[in-house]
């Protein structure tokens, strides 16, 4: 009888050792855990909505410098727009063009999704020449927006009645990347300082008067006789 109560204690004894054992561990893990716990991360809409806000502060500084009277200093690293910063603006394509970034992209989709890299990197060139050319208005939106007041843009696409909004998500992804480099000033020039460009198909009075610089995609570039090529 008293080796079955001494064999039960035995067993009792180890039982509860063992439970206090795997509380101890379940705590310990417990309070790793939480020591290890990342920082509250803010909602992914909060960062975008950051990123773009930057992205459109820098722009407005980088245009700046490439107005006519503008610094032309190269921008500093801090200055530079990241491509995660560039995408997070106009994220569907439906903003208002209130912004840099934003004018400059839906004038690149609009004029030359499709043509690939040279195409759209040639409009891109036209815009920031004319932003930093006297004659023209010294912001992106100006240049783009320029004599709507007269019903006579500069930019068909954003007079034509139709919707202005960019529909397809990779080329208009493609487009602010490439509008991220030209503010930049990471993009080379392949106009040769062109100030104004028409479809290859058609023959526009107004080209007798300009020199044509080169042939790029689908379009055709020119400048002023006193313009030199950049």
């Amino acid at each position: 009888m008293g080796q079955m109560v001494t064999a039960a204690w035995l067993v009792t004894f180890v039982l509860v050792g063992q439970t206090t054992a795997a509380d101890q561990l379940q705590k310990e893990d417990a309070g790793k855990s939480m020591a290890e716990a990342p920082e509250k991360q803010a909602p992914p809409d909060d960062n975008q909505a950051r990123m773009a806000e930057t992205a459109k502060s820098k722009a407005e500084v980088l245009e700046k410098k490439a107005a006519p009277q503008g610094s032309k200093v190269l921008p500093t690293p801090t200055q530079i727009i990241t491509k995660p910063q560039a995408q997070a603006v106009d994220p569907t394509g439906e903003e208002s063009l209130d912004d840099a970034i934003t004018c400059l992209a839906r004038s690149i989709y609009w004029e030359a999704r499709g043509e690939g890299d040279a195409g759209m990197e040639a409009i891109a060139n036209v815009i920031m020449n004319r932003t930093g050319h006297e004659g023209f208005p010294n912001t992106i939106c100006g240049v783009v927006k320029q004599d709507h007041e007269h019903g006579a843009c500069q930019f068909s696409w954003w007079c034509d009645g139709r919707s202005d909004d960019a529909t397809e998500e990779e080329p208009y992804s493609h487009a602010k990347e490439i509008a991220r480099k030209a503010l930049n000033r990471q993009l080379q020039d392949r106009t040769g300082g062109a100030l104004f460009f028409h479809n290859r198909k058609l023959t526009p009075i107004w080209s007798k008067k300009y020199i044509k610089t080169v042939v790029v995609g689908e379009h055709v570039f020119y400048k002023p006789v006193d313009v030199e090529a950049k």
